[in-house]
């Protein structure tokens, strides 16, 4: 049996693994893992980044926080393109819905008058809505950037990426975790990191450890062509209940979702046409914007704990920890999540900005 010997596994090279190995990289010799033929193949590939701070559960919310300097100023080498691109969010209500929009301004976000949110959406139908809020301190992440920066100071420090390393068998034996592929191959470490996302509960199991309940959870989203609006300055657009969205997508088209979340098993997601024609159903409801052909439709698999909070750090098994449940807020919280994981393994004083998100997110709050 070829063994490899590593200071940390991570099993998994979404944008959870990249962040958890690049941060422990820099202690650490750190092999990742990944099932499929590219790192990313499956949420992280399908995702559409926006920083916003209001968004998620609590621990989200402090992890997005402190996520936004790294953001906006990655380290020099990091990447040669922006992370961040300034992009607002216009919340819109119905009638019926001006109570949910009167809550969202507790949040940063600020009235607008219906005539002012038509100036910056000129699709905007004024007889279907009521009211409209907008939210500045928001940006879209280049996901990519981010993915392939912290893949880069892997392989900068030492670490290694190993594609086609579907994991089979799991255990520890003379205080070293062992995770072995189809094909034999078998690396070991002290330490072993699940970020396997949909398949965070499967890994477990391999393992030995116990599940903590993750759910997948189907997210459908489609690429149209706006017709005659020039949409590439718009800010991300959103009904008040999440019921639906619409943002800016590259060549001046624009990306709309249902909102969908669809319990799913761990899979490679496709989207139903049902939940397409409900995302143009409901966008059309307030925007006048006619569809005559979808361009692309795709889905993917967004998993969250039974408390849809993040779960980072130790199990009730030496070594082996947590880093899954990011459910929508995997990229925007990225940065400081990772950070947050390393400083738990390494036994580092945690940040400052970083410390209150470490209760909410301790995975031992699910243990049996």
């Amino acid at each position: 049996m070829n063994t490899q010997s590593f200071d940390a596994l991570v099993i998994g090279a979404g944008i959870a693994g990249a962040t958890a190995g690049a941060h422990l990289s820099t202690t650490h010799r750190v092999a990742l893992l990944e099932a499929e033929e590219t790192a990313g193949y499956h949420t992280t590939g399908r995702s559409a980044a926006i920083w916003i701070l209001s968004y998620g559960s609590e621990d989200a919310q402090i992890l997005t926080g402190a996520s936004r300097d790294f953001l906006e100023e990655p380290p020099p080498g990091f990447t040669e393109v922006p992370l961040a691109h300034p992009r607002p969010v216009l919340n819109v209500a119905k009638a019926e819905d001006l109570a949910d929009l009167e809550q969202t301004l507790q949040h940063g976000r600020v009235p607008l008058s219906l005539a002012e949110a038509k100036a910056l959406v000129p699709a905007l139908r004024l007889d279907a809505l009521a009211g409209a809020a907008i939210e500045h301190d928001a940006f879209d992440i280049d996901i990519a950037a981010l993915h392939q920066g912290f893949l880069k100071q892997i392989r900068g420090n030492g670490g290694t990426l190993t594609l086609r390393h579907r994991v089979g068998r799991i255990w520890r034996e003379n205080g070293l975790w062992h995770a072995e592929a189809a094909n034999g191959a078998v690396h070991s470490a002290p330490v072993i990191v699940n970020a396997a996302g949909a398949w965070g509960d499967v890994v477990a199991g391999i393992a030995g450890v116990a599940p903590i309940g993750l759910q997948p959870k189907r997210r459908t989203a489609l690429i149209i062509d706006p017709g005659p609006y020039d949409t590439a300055d718009w800010p991300m657009v959103v009904d008040v209940n999440h019921s639906w969205y619409v943002r800016p997508e590259a060549r001046r088209k624009l990306m709309v979702s249902p909102a969908d979340e669809t319990d799913s098993e761990p899979m490679d997601a496709q989207p139903d046409e049902l939940d397409v024609a409900i995302a143009i159903d409901r966008m059309q409801q307030c925007l006048d914007i006619p569809v005559t052909r979808v361009e692309h439709r795709w889905a993917g698999l967004r998993t969250f704990t039974p408390d849809r909070g993040l779960a980072i750090g130790p199990s009730e098994q030496p070594g082996f920890h947590w880093f899954c449940g990011q459910g929508g807020y995997g990229i925007q919280t990225a940065p400081a999540a990772g950070r947050l994981l390393a400083q738990l393994i390494r036994g580092d004083t945690l940040d400052a900005d970083i410390l209150p998100a470490v209760a909410p997110t301790n995975p031992l709050r699910f243990a049996r």
